[in-house]
């Protein structure tokens, strides 16, 4: 050891940091820092101790002056009170915004700030008032719903995706949480009582405790990790061999508990990306939750079901997102920096998101006003809001044919970025919604050629023509994109609109691996 060093616990760590960042920094957060190897680890007197020397070079590395260096980068128009730098993820993840995952979101803090009007938050100008009616119409996860609700402002949300209005409309339900607990928990024994009846539970436990072995023997964390980081070892290569001189011990503990690890259909999405374990407990799962005959008990349990479906997928832990190929078998998990397995049962999903469903459901019943929400589920560029919102929620159609849509908030798909229904597939089968992938507006599978572009401007341009019949006359428009093809001045020319602002905002580093300064723009448009 280093007698130079300036060693530190994590509790003096974490005050340390506290100052040196002008941030709060928690001692978990410096121990996430010796666990994923961003800083050595060191013993002293049988303690855990960190080097201040260590937590200097990781901070100005990742962080720096990254005001300024965003500003040379991207323009000394950065609107850096929106950039929220001051919220740690818990906040940005709050309560039901987190109930669901789902790619392309923005955080509820960009929407606070446009929407809620006793929120400073360095803005001079007024847009929406308690009571006024916002608009969605590419709804998403429904963060524009939550946020309007929490600032008692009524709203209308509207998507293409059948699940995406699912999730959105899960999220400002109300719901008997004593009946949905009780409920949790008889489906939680059910599925431990249908695991019992099978060898996986002895299996994992074997499984486990050979990776266990190995990995302390060939990837001891925190060291390996740290070497890797630092390039000290090249963890592709060596992660690889690794990799293979574990797999005899995988195979010979699938033979010996007789465990079935391939669907013999590789028909649907459903039969490729699950192993056959897995794919037996989530129709087990669903069929217990069709029993359920309050609706909305029944819809929470079903966004429970979906979220523990999504993450029990066969791949690995840094491809959750994207998926890549199917994994069938032990593998190097370069997020973990060791061997890691696939997953052959639901039951610590399930019952982690059960727990977390109803905690955040909890946490939002204190928050939300007694307002009214809704995602329709439709083509925002011709969908009949008013007869729809007649059908489906009336208190909200008289709002709106009275006091009229103030204005909209929200974030329009990406030219050529998203295959939105394509990233909830798994749902689509297990529950039935049906697709309409074509009606989506700018969509991955149409790329981002000049004819994609083309169709994007006619698409978000005939949304607004249509939506701005049902708006105030000094109505308000804001829409998040990344403008990177410029199409927004035509946009609004076609929808007989006008660009009045423009807030640059700089989207920090959600993942470490990415340090690129990225900034979106948040459109103001009105009448023109």
């Amino acid at each position: 050891m280093d007698s130079s060093l300036n060693l530190m616990s994590i509790k003096e760590a974490s005050e340390w940091a506290s100052g040196y960042l002008r941030k709060n920094v928690t001692p978990s957060n410096i121990s996430y820092l010796i666990n994923y190897g961003r800083v050595r680890k060191f013993r002293a007197n049988g303690d855990t101790r960190v080097a201040q020397e260590d937590l200097i070079e990781y901070y100005q590395s990742f962080l720096g002056d990254r005001e300024t260096d965003w500003r040379k980068r991207l323009g000394e128009d950065l609107n850096w009170a929106l950039s929220f730098e001051q919220y740690k993820e818990k906040e940005t993840t709050k309560h039901v915004h987190r109930l669901h995952p789902y790619k392309g979101k923005f955080i509820p803090q960009l929407v606070e700030y446009f929407l809620d009007s006793h929120t400073d938050n360095f803005k001079r100008d007024v847009y929406f008032h308690p009571g006024d009616v916002v608009l969605d119409p590419f709804c998403g996860s429904g963060t524009t719903l939550v946020q309007a609700n929490e600032s008692g402002i009524h709203a209308v949300g509207i998507d293409i995706s059948a699940f995406n209005a699912f999730i959105s409309n899960a999220k400002i339900g109300q719901y008997n949480l004593v009946q949905v607990q009780a409920e949790a928990h008889r489906i939680t024994r059910k599925l431990q009582t249908f695991i019992g009846e099978t060898n996986i539970a002895a299996f994992e436990n074997a499984l486990t405790d050979e990776l266990q072995k190995f990995n302390a023997e060939f990837f001891p964390s925190p060291e390996y990790k740290f070497k890797v980081r630092h390039k000290q070892i090249d963890g592709k290569r060596y992660g690889a061999e690794k990799s293979q001189a574990f797999l005899p011990t995988f195979e010979r503990l699938i033979k010996e508990y007789g465990i079935e690890i391939v669907q013999s259909e590789k028909q649907t999405f459903l039969d490729r990306w699950y192993l056959a374990t897995t794919r037996r407990e989530i129709a087990f799962l669903h069929s217990l939750i069709a029993e359920i005959t309050e609706p909305t008990t029944r819809t929470l349990l079903s966004i429970i079901l979906s979220r523990t479906a999504r993450s029990c997928r066969a791949t690995t832990h840094a491809d959750l997102g994207t998926l890549k190929d199917p994994v069938y078998t032990t593998y190097y998990c370069h997020k973990h920096g060791k061997i890691c397995k696939p997953l052959f049962s639901t039951l610590q999903w399930w019952k982690r998101y059960s727990n977390d469903t109803i905690k955040r459901v909890e946490e939002f019943s204190h928050l939300r006003t007694d307002t009214q929400q809704i995602c329709l589920v439709g083509d925002a560029r011709a969908i009949p809001i008013l007869d729809t919102l007649t059908r489906e929620n009336p208190a909200l159609a008289q709002l709106v044919r009275h006091r009229k849509i103030k204005g909209i908030f929200s974030s329009p798909p990406y030219v050529g970025l998203i295959n939105y229904h394509e990233q909830h597939a798994y749902a689509y089968e297990l529950f039935g919604f049906s697709r309409n992938d074509d009606g989506e507006i700018g969509p991955l599978f149409r790329g981002q050629g000049k004819e994609a572009q083309q169709s994007y401007v006619r698409g978000i341009s005939d949304v607004l023509r249509h939506t701005k019949q049902f708006m105030a006359d000094d109505y308000d428009v804001f829409l998040v994109a990344n403008d990177k093809f410029n199409l927004y001045p035509s946009i609004a020319q076609l929808a007989g609109m006008k660009i009045v602002n423009r807030f640059k905002r700089p989207v920090l580093n959600r993942t470490e691996k990415d340090k690129n300064a990225y900034a979106e723009i948040i459109f103001h448009l009105r009448e023109a």
